[in-house]
C-alpha cells in the first residue's frame, strides 16, 4: 500500500521542517544570523492512466488520467537575507551594516570568508579581528597610543592619537556583495564562503554603489521573528501528526484485509 511510504516521506519532511525552525529559534540572539526556511517538492508520480492517451478509435483522449503521487522530498533550506534590527551597543569596535553587503574576513588558511556579524576586537598587535582572532580585511591596525576610534558611514577608520588635535586616518573598510546571497555556504561562527551558486564577490566601499552604510557602536540582530517561528512550529507539528495518522489508517486497512475470510 502506497499510503505507508507516502506518509513516511511526509513525516520525514516535517521532521526536517521542525529542525530548521528549531535552529532559527536557537539563533534568535545570534548577531547577524539569517533565518532559514525549508522548501519541499513532490516526488514522482505513477501513471495508472496516462493523461492525453487515446481512449477510443475515434480519436478521443483521456482528459485528466490517473496519477498517484509518491510523497514529498526536501528540496532546499532557503536562507532569508532580509535586514535584521539594529541595536546600539556604544562599543567603538561594534559595527553594523545597514543595507547590502558582508564584511570580508581572512581565515587562517588564507581563504576569504564573509560575515554580517560586526562584533570586532583588537589583536595583541592592534589588528582588527573577529572574536575568533580572524583578520578583518583589508587589514586595519590601530596604533597603541590612541584615545578613541571613529568609523564613519563609508567605512573610513580614524583614530585620535594622544597629544594630537586632528584625527588620523588608518584604514578603509570594504564590503562584499553577491548576486545570490542565499547561495553562500554557511560554515558556522557567523561565517559564509563563496560558492558557484552565490556568484563571485563584488567589493566596494560602504555607502556607495548600492552597498549598505556602516554604523559604529551598533550590531545587527538576527532577523528571526519568534512569533512567526512558533506559528510555523505548530503547523509543522500538526502536519507531522496528520502524516502519522495516514500511516495508522493504512495499517488498520491492511489489518482488515488480513482478517478477511
Amino acid at each position: 500500500m502506497r499510503a505507508l511510504s507516502i506518509g513516511a516521506t511526509g513525516m520525514l519532511a516535517q521532521q526536517m521542517n521542525v529542525e530548521v525552525i528549531s535552529n532559527n529559534i536557537a539563533n534568535m540572539n545570534t548577531t547577524g544570523y539569517k533565518r532559514g526556511r525549508a522548501e519541499f517538492n513532490d516526488l514522482l508520480y505513477q501513471d495508472l492512466r496516462r493523461v492525453g492517451a487515446a481512449s477510443s478509435d475515434a480519436g478521443t483522449i483521456v482528459p485528466s488520467g490517473v496519477q498517484v503521487g509518491l510523497g514529498v522530498k526536501a528540496a532546499a533550506v532557503y536562507r532569508i537575507t532580509e535586514q535584521g534590527n539594529i541595536t546600539i551597543t556604544d562599543n567603538s569596535l561594534d559595527l553594523a551594516i545597514n543595507g547590502r553587503g558582508y564584511f570580508e574576513i581572512e581565515m587562517p588558511t588564507g581563504e576569504i570568508a564573509y560575515t554580517r556579524a560586526g562584533s570586532f576586537q583588537l589583536s595583541p598587535t592592534g589588528d582588527m579581528v573577529t572574536p575568533d582572532g580572524y583578520l578583518v580585511m583589508p587589514g586595519i591596525t590601530i596604533p597603541p597610543q590612541v584615545t578613541s576610534i571613529s568609523i564613519n558611514n563609508n567605512g573610513e577608520v580614524f583614530v585620535q592619537l594622544d597629544g594630537q588635535v586632528n584625527p588620523t586616518r588608518v584604514g578603509q573598510l570594504e564590503l562584499a556583495a553577491f548576486p545570490n546571497e542565499a547561495g553562500l555556504e554557511a560554515i558556522g561562527d557567523n561565517l559564509f564562503l563563496e560558492t558557484a551558486a552565490s556568484g563571485g564577490a563584488l567589493a566596494s566601499v560602504p555607502g556607495k554603489d548600492g552597498f549598505g552604510a556602516i554604523l559604529q557602536g551598533a550590531l545587527e540582530t538576527s532577523n528571526v521573528n519568534v512569533v512567526s517561528e512558533i506559528t510555523n512550529l505548530i503547523t509543522a507539528q500538526r502536519a507531522y501528526e496528520m502524516n502519522s495518522k495516514v500511516i495508522q489508517a493504512a495499517d488498520e486497512m491492511m489489518q482488515n484485509v488480513n482478517q478477511l475470510r
